[in-house]
């Protein structure tokens, strides 16, 4: 039986782990739970899985990874305060199921350096799918990774089409549920730039070699190339709770998860070029990731000021990527990554970014 701590219980991704834990009571033990302010829901999972230990906030959340007994941390918390508690499980030798992605996006180096061979488990769809097809073949058998995007609610749109985009159309994804974050990233494609420096990070696959495929239908999760042609591609319902499984009891699959397809029934998957013009923060994402050091924090800093403000009517939809672009072109990194550094590149970041958005 593992031991389980959920971090961002009461978020999309935390709520569908319970869900896992839930119907699996003689395989995990949930021990700990924290939440980043929703103390009701928080109290109300804590007393229905008889869990002592609770946290509120993100230093909580990082003294309880460090107190707390545990096999596996899942941190499923959102934007890069979720650093301290990603390192903290790291330091503590937990296995890490990883849905916070900003952690080691703006981590970097710390984080990498910080785990141990296999001790980061991916949980975001694509990562996971990479991981599963990863297992057909050796790390020198890789040619390139494929990244899925499903193209999010603009899909198709040019720029100039996405001019007076509000936030309710904004928050419309045709295929997952998620937080008001992550789906406004999803829009704009700064989710799907997120995940090529995740995945850069996790496999070790040069920034050239990582491509960025539409696929509308979210059923192709991702996919690795090999040097003899093949390619392996994972493939299931768009169901969060497969790869979330696969998160806290990695490299075991658990039974009755998620519906599998249906093979009986007639459907077609497509796959589509991405559109840079349209959707520029991939390549903008690239580039942030070739310079690493404190660039990626710096994107990342930038786009939640911005997703704020264009969510409280302070910035269009087109603005939010061109104001990370404008931030990220007048950052002047710091030669030292540290856990110092990256804080004041990130405040400098959202200072510049407030700046650029009050005068926009």
């Amino acid at each position: 039986m593992r031991r389980i701590i959920v971090l961002g219980s009461t978020g999309s991704i935390g709520t569908q782990a319970l869900d896992v834990v839930r119907a699996n009571p003689r395989r995990f033990e949930l021990v700990g739970l924290a939440a980043g302010s929703n103390a009701g829901l928080l109290s109300a999972q804590a007393e229905q899985f008889g869990v002592e230990h609770t946290a509120l906030g993100s230093d909580q959340a990082e003294q309880l990874v460090r107190d707390v007994e545990a096999d596996v941390v899942l941190n499923a918390i959102t934007g890069s305060i979720g650093l301290g508690s990603t390192l903290a499980a790291l330091q503590a030798g937990r296995t890490l199921a990883l849905a916070n992605k900003e952690s080691l996006i703006v981590g970097g180096a710390l984080v990498t350096a910080a785990a141990a061979q296999g001790q980061i488990v991916p949980v975001d769809s694509e990562h996971s799918a990479i991981a599963q097809a990863l297992r057909a073949g050796t790390h020198s058998e890789i040619r390139r990774l494929v990244v899925t995007a499903s193209g999010g609610p603009f899909r198709g749109r040019t720029r100039a089409e996405m001019a007076d985009i509000t936030p309710a159309q904004a928050l419309a994804h045709p295929t997952w549920d998620m937080g008001r974050v992550v789906t406004t990233n999803s829009a704009t494609l700064v989710n799907k730039g997120l995940e090529v420096i995740e995945a850069h990070l996790l496999f070790d696959v040069d920034y050239d070699d990582i491509q960025v495929v539409v696929h509308p239908q979210s059923i192709v999760h991702s996919m690795v190339e090999f040097i003899d042609g093949s390619t392996i591609a994972q493939a299931s319902p768009p169901d969060m709770r497969l790869p979330i499984s696969l998160g806290l009891d990695w490299p075991e699959r658990i039974g009755g998860v998620g519906a599998p397809l249906d093979w009986t029934t007639a459907s077609r998957w497509d796959f589509e070029p991405l559109d840079d013009e349209a959707f520029p923060a991939v390549a903008l994402a690239k580039s942030v990731g070739r310079a690493g050091r404190t660039f990626p924090a710096v994107f990342n800093a930038a786009n939640e000021q911005a997703v704020d403000a264009f969510h409280e009517g302070r910035l269009p939809f087109l603005g939010i990527v061109d104001t990370i672009a404008r931030v990220v072109d007048a950052h002047e990194s710091p030669d030292e990554l540290t856990v110092e550094t990256l804080a004041e590149a990130e405040s400098w970041a959202r200072a510049t970014a407030d700046q650029l958005i009050a005068r926009a």
